[in-house]
């Protein structure tokens, strides 16, 4: 399946600094490294040679796709017309008939972050969330069956 190119400004401007990072900071410091290690002489038993090189091309492969990947994403803003309706970047705060509380927000494929329940658009619970109010039932399809969830609040924040 192809990911969505949506992000949130947030999303794009954390993906932004990791390459400012590599490319300015992390690169330069590895580059430094692999030279002073090729200066003490034979590369081929020369451990810190072979890792720098190897961590080289580990962030030289990460610029790349960052690179590229910006490019790609489409920043989607809040817009006051979203009120009241969970869209990409919602805050959806649901409870089950088991009265187990949970608080998602719909992000795109480069924001997924299972910790803080960041789930991408493309996801069943996010696909079945889309265009919903507050006090609506939506019914997930999982693996193990469908779940019904009810929508208690709906909000966004920068």
């Amino acid at each position: 399946m192809k990911k969505t190119n949506l992000v949130t400004p947030a999303g794009w401007n954390k993906l932004d600094q990791e390459l400012k990072y590599l490319w300015k900071v992390k690169r330069p410091q590895v580059t430094r490294a692999v030279s002073e290690a090729a200066a003490l002489g034979d590369r081929s038993e020369n451990a810190e040679y072979k890792e720098g090189k190897r961590e080289l091309r580990s962030i030289d492969r990460r610029l790349q796709f960052l690179m590229k990947r910006l490019e790609e994403l489409e920043i989607v803003h809040h817009a006051p017309s979203q009120e009241g309706k969970v869209y990409f970047g919602a805050y959806v705060e649901l409870e089950n008939d088991q009265e187990q509380q949970a608080i998602y927000r719909v992000v795109g494929p480069d924001e997924i972050d299972v910790d803080n329940n960041h789930i991408t658009i493309d996801s069943p619970m996010a696909r079945a969330l889309i265009g919903k109010e507050v006090d609506d039932e939506v019914t997930v399809k999982t693996p193990s069956g469908e779940l019904v969830w009810y929508i208690n609040r709906i909000y966004y924040k920068a």
